[in-house]
């Protein structure tokens, strides 16, 4: 360990930046011809990590250099013919010699090179390596020499970790991370030839909460200008921290932990933009209430951001949930779910134990679990090299929405959008999510409608895109606040869409009290959202609605809320209104539908099948009721359709599930035949169809400008490959 005293003097770790306004760049580094050479030609080649299949990481721990097999642990990842591992460093213990102060040695290491030696390991066997960091902790040591580098409660105390109280946190705003990380990540560059360096614990999953000198500079915590100070920051270690890594070669680079799919702390869509890897640590579902679809949401929070860049989710061999057991296999049903979800929401699949006894630990269930699906994906590689989704329909993510918006009844987001995301895939419609910042014409074009599941923050930029977007003949269909706040979280006095919607505000929120029923939406005439609605003149309204000013021939009206027990009392005190429940508008090719009551998380949390209908009843109303695939067939799924190299494929995760909303899947239900319509491109024919599960080709038949076949049965996942030239 060399003298803290010269720590930012040694030219192994000397970190050269250049110090402007609050963030920090480095300083420029003079290429030769052939270094810059090499720049060029990498910028010409497709990326490497692109390339990619499959990706493993053993986690290890303080004890692994006592105990792993390092040829065993090599060899079973080579048999699961990933193309790369991670391999830890890590900041908080080396499993190297470090000299970089506080960069504590693990007392098992004994001097030991034990990165190198799985680095060695790795690299006999072909695979790439990516060098994990943990920037979020140190050690007491390091709090006493550098008391600057800690995160602080309101009264200035450093914040602990729960179990471990010699273990502190870092802050993201201090030295550490333009000091002490570079130092590390320059010592790794100096010994090893790693391919990309990766941050685990870093962005955080949740905005930051620090009191430290250099944060209570900043504007106060869970604010929107706290937030653009803290995407300022996070993008400008991001490249830092990939300058660093390109100090090696011209190939490395950096990437960070941006999992937490749309509750992800930092601003997506500009991380997106920097960063050559999307890492979705969504290991698990994270509580015993979460549905199944939370990895393949998390897929296409990577699809709304990266323009085809690489992402991969982790999907975790141990115990995930509220109660872990970090060297306890989940159950392999559960963890084949996960890697189906991964892969048909066009992510790289990536598995990940802890380690133990010879790196495996105890329990040795996970290992045939992730071999044999690797092994499975290896035989069909070329069928999951996605270009481009097939989908008509967009669904926008609202980060803002979703980090400071303060829902009424104290429903979280989660809800919300789960209530939306259920409604879809249970209508069984093909869609895309849309990132708010993203909005750009250009971007929208391949969509005929787009949902803003109450968006309730929209700036006026924002309001103006949707706006020319409905101009140029796009539909809409919001609900709720949706654009009644401002980016900056303030209440605007209407909505930010008022006119497109033709709609304005009747006074304040209006919501359920105490035993009262919601109020009732009184149908008023015939329209295509009340298809399958008979013998019944009421349909249930949302807990909550902003009251509006009266439309002309609306198709729905509201119902007043009233007494709910006792029974004598249950009754309407006033059985019609002008009040519109839903606004139904068509201009030009646009179709456009508001509605004014949280009717997702009323359907989430009620369960109340007339509000499902009538959610999917509008949106195909909104969509043209018209998609580039339609699938039939029994069971609740979730289908994806791509374009790829061998030309579609037309994923099918089966959901029919007693575990679906709550638990890990035990086991599989199959389900029967699900007929499929596919409408080819201009010019594209299919000479082939081959189901990759059940690894045999289908008929089909040719239908005007559609194909139609069917897929016989469904266990857990089934993927329809075409072959199209």
């Amino acid at each position: 360990m060399i003298d803290r005293r010269v720590f930012l003097k040694s030219a192994v770790v000397a970190v050269p930046l250049s110090h402007v306004g609050d963030t920090f760049a480095l300083a420029p580094a003079q290429k030769t011809d052939a270094e810059s050479a090499a720049v060029l030609h990498a910028a010409t080649e497709v990326p490497w990590q692109r390339n990619l299949r499959r990706i493993g990481q053993t986690n290890m721990t303080e004890h692994d250099p006592a105990v792993l097999d390092v040829e065993a642990w090599a060899d079973y990842w080579a048999s699961a013919k990933v193309g790369a591992v991670f391999i830890s460093v890590t900041g908080i213990l080396a499993f190297y010699p470090s000299t970089v102060p506080f960069h504590r040695h693990g007392k098992f290491l004994g001097g030991r090179d034990f990165l190198g030696e799985l680095h060695d390991a790795a690299r006999k066997r072909g695979l790439r390596i990516v060098a994990r960091y943990s920037p979020d902790l140190n050690w007491v040591d390091a709090l006493a020499a550098h008391p600057e580098w800690f995160m602080r409660d309101e009264q200035g105390h450093p914040k602990s970790t729960a179990d471990t109280p010699d273990l502190f946190e870092t802050c993201m705003f201090s030295t550490y991370m333009t000091d002490y990380i570079p130092a590390v990540m320059r010592e790794i560059n100096a010994r090893y030839d790693v391919d990309a360096h990766y941050t685990n614990g870093w962005p955080s999953f949740a905005l930051p909460v620090c009191y430290c000198d250099q944060c209570r500079k900043l504007p106060p915590p869970k604010t929107p200008a706290y937030w653009d100070k803290f995407n300022e920051r996070v993008l400008g270690l991001c490249k830092l921290y990939d300058s660093i890594a390109k100090e090696k070669k011209a190939t490395s680079f950096y990437f960070a932990n941006m999992g937490g799919g749309i509750h992800a702390s930092p601003n997506l869509a500009s991380l997106g933009e920097v960063c050559p890897w999307f890492q979705a640590d969504n290991q698990g579902r994270g509580g015993q209430d979460e549905p199944v679809w939370g990895c393949a949401q998390q897929g296409r929070v990577c699809n709304a951001v990266l323009d085809g860049k690489m992402a991969a989710n982790v999907t975790g061999a141990w115990s995930t949930g509220p109660i872990r057991w970090r060297e306890v296999s989940k159950s392999p049903a559960e963890a084949q779910m996960w890697f189906g979800e991964t892969l048909a929401s066009g992510m790289v699949p990536y598995f990940h134990n802890v380690g133990g006894e010879k790196g495996f630990g105890e329990d040795l269930r996970w290992k045939n679990t992730g071999r044999d699906y690797f092994q499975w994906i290896a035989r069909h590689d070329a069928h999951f090299v996605n270009k481009r989704t097939i989908a008509t329909i967009g669904v926008v993510i609202g980060q803002r929405t979703q980090l400071f918006y303060k829902a009424p009844h104290n429903v979280s987001m989660q809800q919300s959008m789960d209530a939306i995301y259920y409604a879809l895939i249970e209508g069984r419609f093909l869609f895309d999510y849309v990132h708010e910042d993203k909005l750009q014409l250009e971007r929208l074009s391949k969509y005929s409608a787009l949902i803003l599941s109450n968006t309730a923050l929209l700036s006026d930029e924002q309001c103006q895109q949707l706006r020319t977007y409905v101009d140029h003949g796009g539909s809409l269909l919001v609900t709720f606040e949706t654009s009644m706040f401002t980016n900056e979280n303030e209440r605007r006095k209407d909505f930010g869409l008022a006119d497109v919607f033709d709609i304005h505000l009747a006074g304040e929120m209006i919501g359920r009290r105490g035993n009262s029923n919601p109020y009732l939406a009184r149908i008023e005439r015939s329209h295509p959202i009340l298809d399958g609605f008979a013998d019944t003149h009421w349909l249930p309204g949302a807990e909550y609605r902003l009251p509006l000013k009266p439309i002309d021939n609306p198709v729905l009206t509201v119902v007043p809320g009233y007494v709910a027990y006792p029974p004598e009392l249950s009754y309407p005190p006033l059985s019609r209104t002008n009040e519109p429940a839903v606004v139904l508008r068509e201009r030009g090719k646009s179709r456009l539908a508001y509605f004014p009551g949280d009717i997702e998380p009323t359907m989430w949390l009620s369960g109340h099948t007339d509000l499902t209908c009538l959610l999917q009843n509008t949106i195909r109303w909104v969509s043209g009721e018209s998609s580039p695939v339609n699938l039939t067939g029994k069971g609740l799924i979730e289908a994806f359709a791509w374009e790829t190299e061998p030309g579609f494929a037309v994923h099918i995760l089966n959901y029919t599930n007693p575990n679906a909303h709550r638990g890990w899947m035990r086991d599989f239900y199959p389900i029967g035949a699900q007929q499929v319509r596919f409408t080819l491109p201009a010019g594209r024919l299919v000479s082939r169809i081959e189901l990759l599960r059940a690894e045999r080709d289908i008929p089909f038949h040719i239908v005007g400008d559609s194909i139609e076949f069917t897929i016989p049965s469904v266990t857990d996942y089934e993927v329809a490959a075409l072959y199209s030239v």
